[in-house]
């Protein structure tokens, strides 16, 4: 159920400089959020910014009320959402978009880059209650760009890599020595980096092994009005917001 909703921010997590968990509370009850769903989130008191920003959901608590959303600090609103007092009002409109599909799977492996990594929260913990065996594969440049590895190593093993070597493998994740081995994984989840989701879903696909992806295109609007984020599939362009965000690699037009 689609909701528009008012919340009251309750903290902050900072993870660095850039990177940050925003909590919101609220009064009312929340809606069912399935792992891939994101939020519009309105920036409050900016008569500059007008769009609401897309983020997707990091975690919910039904009980107490409360959302959380990785944001990572990259333009103007996400930076203005990093700077709002305790208490401040802040609108959004959610659930929105698909969910990653959680079947008869056995064992899984999920690949997550840069802010990519938000929806795998919910995920792992979907996966967990159906004793699904996970494996969180994490990629940044540096040891200053892996966040929430404690947070994902509830649900299941967590594996690392930098471009550096600082911490981990080195190397890009598709370097990982996960995909030189046996690759005996019943399904890929992968979000992040076009570029990476793109290796991810092409080895995936050599292997004969089901890959969704979440995508991350730029979308104002959440309810497929604006069309800005529509995307090529063998299928014809399909509107991200509404019709995604996680894809079948199979039927994306890369």
């Amino acid at each position: 159920m689609k909701k528009v909703q008012d919340f009251k921010v309750l903290e902050y997590s900072w993870l660095n400089d850039e990177n940050y968990i925003l909590k919101l509370i609220a009064d009312d009850e929340i809606p069912e959020i399935k792992p891939g769903n994101f939020a519009e989130i309105k920036v409050p008191d900016s008569a500059d910014i007008f769009l609401r920003r897309p983020i997707s959901v990091l975690d919910v608590n039904y009980e107490k009320k409360t959302i959380s959303f990785y944001i990572k600090a990259i333009g103007k609103g996400t930076r203005k959402l990093g700077q709002l007092n305790i208490g401040q009002t802040v609108n959004i409109v959610y659930p929105l978009g698909n969910q990653f599909v959680v079947q008869d799977e056995k064992k899984v492996l999920i690949v997550g880059g840069g802010s990519g990594i938000a929806p795998f929260v919910l995920l792992g913990r979907e996966l967990q209650s159906k004793d699904v065996d996970v494996t969180f594969l994490m990629g940044g440049r540096t040891k200053n760009d892996i966040f929430l590895t404690d947070e994902f190593s509830k649900y299941g093993k967590v594996e690392v890599t930098t471009e550096d070597g600082s911490r981990g493998e080195k190397g890009m994740v598709t370097h990982h020595s996960l995909f030189k081995s046996e690759f005996d994984f019943d399904k890929v989840y992968t979000c992040g980096p076009d570029p990476m989701m793109k290796a991810v879903a092409k080895i995936a696909e050599s292997k004969g092994i089901l890959c969704e992806a979440s995508l991350e295109n730029m979308m104002a609007c959440g309810i497929g009005a604006c069309l800005c984020c529509v995307t090529p599939t063998h299928d014809g362009n399909k509107v991200v917001c509404t019709e995604g965000p996680v894809f079948n690699t199979k039927e994306l037009a890369w």
